[in-house]
């Protein structure tokens, strides 16, 4: 049988296609016959391998000009102020305490500063070069500027929701319409994954720093995608999966016995309403029991040589965002797909000058060693790293602090195919609006999709009888950020 080419436009809908087709067939083969011939913990192994090759059937078609085989979103929620990391504006210094200029705010989208008087507020700390490369980044970062060489800064974002819940969304999603699958799900849907013992996608939080804006479930949730491509929260100290462990007087055998039986009737049910929701049941029934020995692994950084626990600041597996960028190594090692460690603390609304120093010492230290970590095992090359938050804040002052701000704010990229040691794109002089080379949030996903070798534009899942993909209509691949 001939395949279809990578570039093929119908590529991932035949992969959907075929594995409709494939259900039947599955449910035709009495996999219980066989699995009741064996021990529980085998029989689970070998129905878990048939799914494996199920849901990692688009990797043989990958593109070999793919770079990242995974990524790791560092996301930085309630928008951290680019004018107090990574966008120096000395205009705006100078304009310190006079008035906003009109030409800018009139008729402009503003969060909680509509109706007020606009007052220019100068950055609050000194900004200094690093590296070779010469990257401008805030005093306020102290290990950050150590990879200053590893990383690509993009000065110039924009996005379309001014408030955190429809901006988190639309930076997940692409939409500010809730519902839609996560970027992650997109990610896994396209990829496959490469692990049979952990979800191929993974959210870690932590919080701390300024105002810990909630986060809702939906963030990490597969919408129209089948089920078994939504993500897993994972806690971050203690158990990371609730009920991981057996209770005292279970053993995994009688447990296994347990997982045939209910996964006997699902069969039995699914055959009989051809309901797509028990095949995913049957898939994390399944998933859920291997995972009993592997969270614990997963879990147990007593292998960690000291040196890189100090590298990230970190005891292990402590709850703070440190612990999780550890973690977030470790998941990676395993061959999780796409990682998300959301950190809650950048809502600085008041305060802001001792709010940067506080939420900055969360997640400075971990964010560099994570480069630093990834580089030194050779695993850079191929995982690509975001650090991003879902808006920058406003050039305004509001009282102590700056409001939401939907016009311009930064990020960084590391890894996977990026250009280090490269600044892209310009804000206006007073860090307003995105100036030159502007770069959307869908150009973001158009870009990370590129560099996993998947085409923006084809990655699409029919529902309601339209094509829908991750970035809507939109989006272009920004190649000048390339390495």
């Amino acid at each position: 049988m001939d395949l279809p080419s990578p570039g093929d436009p119908q590529l991932a809908r035949n992969h959907h296609q075929e594995l409709i087709l494939m259900e039947p067939l599955q449910q035709s083969v009495c996999r219980r016959s066989f699995l009741g011939q064996t021990a529980a913990g085998l029989g689970s192994l070998a129905f878990g391998s048939m799914l494996q090759a199920e849901q990692s059937s688009t990797q043989a078609l990958l593109p070999t000009t793919a770079k990242a085989k995974r990524i790791i979103f560092l996301y930085m929620a309630g928008g951290p102020s680019h004018l107090e990391s990574f966008d120096y504006k000395p205009v705006l210094a100078e304009r310190n305490g006079q008035p906003m200029p009109d030409s800018f705010t009139k008729g402009q989208p503003i969060a909680q500063l509509q109706g007020k008087k606009l007052t220019c507020r100068g950055p609050y700390f000194k900004f200094n070069r690093h590296g070779q490369s010469g990257q401008q980044m805030s005093e306020v970062f102290q290990h950050i500027p150590k990879i200053a060489d590893d990383i690509c800064i993009i000065r110039s974002m924009y996005t379309e929701a001014i408030n955190h819940d429809p901006a988190h969304t639309f930076m997940n999603s692409g939409t500010t319409i809730s519902g839609r699958p996560a970027m992650g799900s997109w990610f896994l849907y396209g990829l496959g994954s490469e692990t049979r013992n952990l979800p191929g996608f993974v959210v870690l939080t932590s919080t701390g720093g300024g105002q810990n804006q909630p986060i809702s479930a939906r963030q990490w949730h597969s919408g129209f995608l089948p089920g078994r491509f939504q993500g897993s929260p994972f806690h971050s100290t203690g158990d990371p999966v609730l009920y991981v462990k057996n209770p005292a007087g279970v053993s995994r055998q009688s447990q296994g016995n347990v997982i045939d039986a209910s996964q006997a009737l699902n069969q039995i049910r699914a055959g009989q309403v051809k309901d797509p929701a028990i095949n995913t049941r049957l898939r994390q029934y399944e998933l859920a029991f291997r995972m009993q020995t592997s969270v614990p692994d997963l879990m147990d950084v007593s292998t960690e040589p000291k040196h890189i626990l100090d590298l990230y600041g970190t005891k292990g597996a402590d709850g703070s965002f440190a612990g999780n960028c550890l973690l977030a190594r470790r998941l990676a090692e395993r061959g999780v797909r796409f990682i998300q460690l959301y950190h809650r603390g950048w809502d600085h609304h008041g305060g802001i000058e001792n709010g940067m120093r506080a939420t900055t010492k969360l997640v400075d230290q971990g964010s560099a060693a994570l480069i630093q970590d990834l580089k030194q095992r050779g695993m850079l090359d191929d995982t690509l790293v975001v650090w991003a938050g879902e808006f920058g804040r406003t050039p305004m002052a509001q009282g102590s602090g700056r409001d939401h701000h939907i016009k311009a704010f930064s990020l960084w990229m590391a890894g996977g195919g990026i250009k280090g040691g490269l600044t892209y794109g310009e804000t206006d002089d007073f860090g307003y609006n995105a100036a030159v080379d502007r770069v959307s949030v869908h150009d973001l996903h158009a870009t990370m999709l590129h560099l996993t070798g998947l085409d923006h534009e084809k990655l699409t899942f029919r529902y309601r009888g339209r094509d829908f993909r991750l970035t809507d209509v939109k989006g272009r691949v920004i190649r000048k950020t390339l390495a």
